[in-house]
């Protein structure tokens, strides 16, 4: 009883964290030998977006792979009102976006190197598990190192 209530309280804090500053980001993953992953959501308007993060982003097959080998970047657009970010953080997408999605795709999804190079893209809804998507990465991880 109390493995599966660790399970459970594991299960509901995930355990990674989404940075919104893609430069921390490549610090990170050159500190620490990972590979970064970049999400383009439009989390509150885009159903793609929102069933990617649910269905697959926020699995624990993605976060127990995730917080060891991955850094995560998510460049989010929302459109009502109440979810608005700050200024900053805006322009610290749109400029993500410049460099990454300029035709201004949603859902999009990429792993990049330490170095800011695409290794792999997903243009919407990637039709696949998350064991699937996770295997993906993990194949990138071990051909690209």
């Amino acid at each position: 009883m109390k493995f599966l209530t660790a399970i459970l309280i594991t299960s509901f804090f995930s355990t990674i964290t989404w940075s919104g500053d893609f430069n921390n980001a490549v610090n990170t993953a050159a500190n620490e030998n990972k590979l970064i992953v970049i999400n383009f959501s439009g989390s509150d308007w885009c159903g793609p977006c929102i069933r990617l993060r649910h269905e697959i982003l926020e699995s624990a097959t993605f976060e127990n792979y995730a917080k060891n080998h991955l850094v995560l970047v998510r460049a989010d657009f929302p459109r009502q009102k109440k979810n608005q970010l700050d200024a900053a953080q805006v322009k610290r997408n749109e400029a993500l976006a410049d460099k990454y999605n300029p035709d201004g795709n949603f859902p999009l999804t990429l792993v990049v190197d330490k170095n800011g190079k695409v290794l792999k893209k997903w243009d919407g809804f990637p039709n696949e598990s998350p064991e699937g998507f996770v295997d993906e990465i993990r194949h990138i991880a071990n051909d690209g190192r």
